[in-house]
């Protein structure tokens, strides 16, 4: 959300999102940036004062302007979780960052800030596995695309809806996450309009291995939030199968076939990851 236009923030929160990025970078106008800062620390209060959980990040400006400690400075305060920190190329961007944010957590009297690193330039993604694993402040980064924004002018592709020309570079920060223990996410649908081609991209990183996604609009964000969020169904097989292998292991085998399919210790696990995915998301059945 800029962080120039505080009044955004409520559908933001209406919308249903697990958290909220307050922009100080692109959305905001260079003759506001300064007068932004003010205006995200008044947002981050006056959220936590009416009592919304929802989660709280900054993006900053990035290490070129020379303006980022100035950003943190004012914005890190109790009730901010973290930052959403710009074009980082490198692990020694990630220690740069970090170490601005020591500071600013020390003078703002906050404690435990994440990062949620995008990959957005042709560095980053080469060297996404570095990247995510820099830092126990990492716990999620992303693996964008976009029509026209920063990575298709980083990488030169020419956007397209199914996002084959990103799938590579999706994946290398996918992998990267996997590897390093960091919440995968993808991103970004700009095609404000088109909700159906959203679920269509948001369902397609489910299945590459992303488990959230970054949007652009509280419209998508219910789409986004059914594609990811485990169903009914998925809780109520896996539960299933996980009870199938421990009575045939109680019975001396350790594979067997569950509704139709081979499943051993292997499938299990799996079953287990995703219960404990959907019983943090408060999914009961």
């Amino acid at each position: 959300m800029p962080g120039h236009r505080p009044e955004l923030v409520a559908k933001g929160i209406a919308s249903g999102a697990d958290a909220i990025v307050l922009d100080l970078e692109d959305s905001v106008p260079t003759a506001d940036k300064v007068a932004a800062r003010g205006t995200v620390a008044a947002s981050i209060e006056r959220v936590r004062a009416e009592g919304h959980e929802v989660g709280l990040f900054v993006r900053p400006n990035g290490l070129a302007a020379r303006t980022t400690g100035s950003d943190l400075a004012a914005v890190v305060r109790p009730g901010l979780d973290g930052i959403f920190p710009p074009k980082v190329d490198s692990a020694a961007d990630v220690h740069r960052f970090e170490a601005l944010l020591d500071h600013a957590e020390h003078v703002g009297g906050a404690e435990g800030l994440e990062m949620i690193v995008p990959a957005e330039t042709a560095p980053a993604f080469q060297n996404a596995p570095g990247i995510a694993a820099a830092s126990p402040r990492i716990g999620a980064m992303v693996g964008g695309t976009a029509r026209h924004a920063d990575i298709a002018r980083a990488i030169g592709f020419e956007w397209s809806p199914e996002g084959t020309e990103s799938l590579y570079v999706r994946s290398r920060v996918l992998l990267a996450c996997r590897a390093a223990g960091v919440h995968p996410l993808t991103g970004l649908w700009e095609d404000v309009a088109n909700l159906d081609g959203l679920g269509t991209f948001a369902a397609q990183g489910r299945s590459l291995g992303f488990r959230g996604m970054i949007v652009i609009h509280p419209t998508h964000v219910p789409v986004v939030n059914e594609v990811f969020t485990p169903t009914a169904a998925e809780v109520a097989f896996y539960r299933g199968l996980i009870a199938a292998f421990e009575a045939a292991e109680a019975g001396g085998r350790a594979a067997l076939v569950y509704e139709g399919r081979h499943i051993d210790i292997a499938h299990t696990e799996t079953a287990r990851q995703w219960l404990a995915m959907a019983a943090a998301l408060g999914i009961a059945d």
